[in-house]
C-alpha cells in the first residue's frame, strides 16, 4: 500500500514561502562570497608584516572563492625586483620605485631598542644617526656607562633598514663591520639581557615585547614617546609606510587583494599590529 502526504492549501502556502526564502538566502550568500574575481597571485617580503599578511589573506580568500594568494617570505630576498622580474605580483615593502605602482595600506614605526638597565632613556635624532654611523662609540657620551656601544643591523634588503637610514639622513653609513639580525623578534633578544647592544625594529613588535616582559626599552627621540598614536600624528619622525608595489597593469587578483586592504575589513586586521593607512586621511595610489 503506497502511502502519501495530502496537504490542504494552507500548508501549501506555508511549504511554498519558506523555500522562497531559502533560496533568497542562497542567492545573497552566493553573491557575497563570490564577487566576481578567480585566479591566483604572488606576494612577497622580508619585513614584520608576514602576520599581518596571512591574516589578510585568509580573509581575502574566504570572501572571494576561487582566488588564491601564494605568500613568498624571505628575509634576504629583494622583493622589489622579484615584481620588476615578473616573479611575484606583489611586493610588500616600505619603499617607491618610479617603475612600480605603489599603495599605501599601513604605517609603522621604528622603535630603537636597548636594554632596559641602560641608564639612557632619551636621545635626540642627531644622536640616533650619530649613534648608528659609529660617530658616536660609548654611551658614556650620552650620559650613559662608560662602555662601547654595540649596533645591531638588519640586512640590507630589508625595508626597514632603508626607512631607518633614510630617515636619519645616514644612508650607506651604518658600518659594516656591525653585526645583523635578521628578523624584528631576534634583534629584540639579542639586545635583552646585554646593556651595550641597540637596535631598531618595528615599533609594533617592540611593543609587544615590551607587553610581555622581555627585558628592553624603547628610547624617547626628540621628547616623543615611540608609540602608535604619536606615529599617527606624526609627533614620532622615525616611522615608514606599509606599501603594496606592483607593476602598472596589475594582475587582477593583485587589485582586488588590494581593494580588501583598505577596506573596512582589511583595515581592522592591519590596524591590530600596524597603524591603517585610513585613519591618517584619505588614501591615493602613487
Amino acid at each position: 500500500m503506497a502511502w502519501g502526504i495530502i496537504m490542504s492549501p494552507h500548508m501549501f502556502t506555508r511549504v511554498a514561502t519558506v523555500l522562497s526564502l531559502l533560496l533568497a538566502t542562497t542567492t545573497v550568500l552566493l553573491s557575497v562570497a563570490v564577487p566576481g574575481v578567480a585566479g591566483s597571485m604572488v606576494i612577497a617580503g622580508n619585513g614584520p608584516e608576514l602576520s599581518t599578511i596571512e591574516r589578510l589573506t585568509k580573509a581575502f580568500e574566504k570572501g572571494h572563492l576561487g582566488s588564491v594568494v601564494e605568500i613568498q617570505w624571505e628575509q634576504d630576498s629583494d622583493p622589489i625586483e622579484l615584481v620588476k622580474s615578473g616573479e611575484v605580483h606583489v611586493a610588500v615593502t616600505g619603499q617607491h620605485d618610479p617603475e612600480l605602482t605603489a599603495i599605501p595600506i599601513a604605517w609603522d614605526g621604528i622603535a630603537v631598542v636597548v636594554d632596559s638597565t641602560n641608564p639612557v632613556t632619551e636621545v635626540t635624532t642627531q644622536q640616533v644617526g650619530d649613534i648608528f654611523s659609529g660617530k658616536v662609540k660609548r654611551w658614556s657620551a650620552l650620559g650613559g656607562p662608560d662602555t662601547t656601544i654595540q649596533l645591531i643591523d638588519r640586512p640590507r634588503f630589508q625595508h626597514i633598514r632603508h626607512s631607518f637610514e633614510e630617515a636619519l639622513g645616514i644612508v650607506g653609513k651604518i658600518p659594516k663591520s656591525v653585526k645583523v639580525v635578521r628578523s624584528d623578534q631576534r634583534a629584540i633578544s639579542t639586545v635583552a639581557g646585554s646593556l651595550p647592544a641597540v637596535t631598531y625594529a618595528s615599533l609594533g613588535v617592540a611593543l609587544e615585547a615590551v607587553k610581555y616582559g622581555v627585558n628592553v626599552k624603547l628610547l624617547v627621540i626628540d621628547r616623543v614617546e615611540a608609540a602608535k598614536e604619536t606615529v599617527k600624528d606624526g609627533r614620532y619622525k622615525l616611522r615608514r609606510p606599509v606599501l603594496l608595489l606592483s607593476k602598472q597593469r596589475p594582475n587582477p587578483v593583485a587589485e582586488a587583494f588590494a581593494r580588501f586592504a583598505l577596506s573596512k575589513e582589511g583595515q581592522d586586521i592591519i590596524g591590530e599590529v600596524f597603524i591603517p593607512y585610513k585613519s591618517l586621511g584619505t588614501v591615493e595610489a602613487t
